[in-house]
């Protein structure tokens, strides 16, 4: 039993460290969810953020962009050009996205400043780039409404997954290499 505990020991490793990182992680933004709830930035705050700037990012693109809080769901409603085109959620926020790469990289854990440091990069281009998506969405439903689902269902989860899977595939290279030095 020994010996395949100590064959398997990096499988293992990573298979705790990414699921009890992941489990805090998510513990942690499941508790602000609940407890940091606001009249004043409805969902909740990022997401309310997320709104705001995606709102900004399609104003900067030529469209009038426009969010308002959803009067009965926890949402934001998103206008191109006045008109409703989709809801922003808390799970459109890149949060959990960025929970789920962060417990990847602590999986592959390095020196501490360059592991914290990659992932507070890395989590800041996850959060730019989920913004980015927001508004070209809302920007190509509003012009091509007749590819609605394919942009939605898609299109769109390809880029912010397909960020992190890069994301992911820089680390594991840099991992490798600082663990074979």
């Amino acid at each position: 039993m020994l010996h395949l505990f100590r064959k398997y020991s990096a499988v293992l490793r990573f298979m705790f460290m990414f699921l009890g990182s992941y489990f805090v992680f998510s513990m942690f933004y499941n508790a602000y969810l609940k407890f940091f709830r606001s009249e004043e930035y409805p969902p909740d705050f990022i997401t309310h953020l997320v709104g705001e700037q995606s709102e900004a990012l399609i104003d900067a693109s030529g469209y009038d962009g426009a969010v308002l809080p959803h009067k009965t769901e926890l949402s934001m409603k998103l206008f191109v050009n006045d008109y409703y085109l989709a809801r922003i959620v808390e799970g459109c926020n890149s949060i959990s996205i960025i929970i789920l790469f962060a417990a990847f990289i602590l999986s592959f854990f390095a020196k501490t400043k360059p592991t914290l440091l990659y992932i507070l990069a890395g989590s800041v281009i996850i959060y730019a780039m989920n913004v980015v998506r927001i508004a070209l969405l809302a920007i190509a439903l509003y012009e091509l409404p007749q590819y609605t689902d394919f942009l939605h269902s898609i299109m769109f989860p390809l880029v912010i997954y397909g960020t992190v899977f890069i994301l992911w595939l820089i680390w594991v290279r840099i991992y490798s290499k600082a663990a074979g030095s």
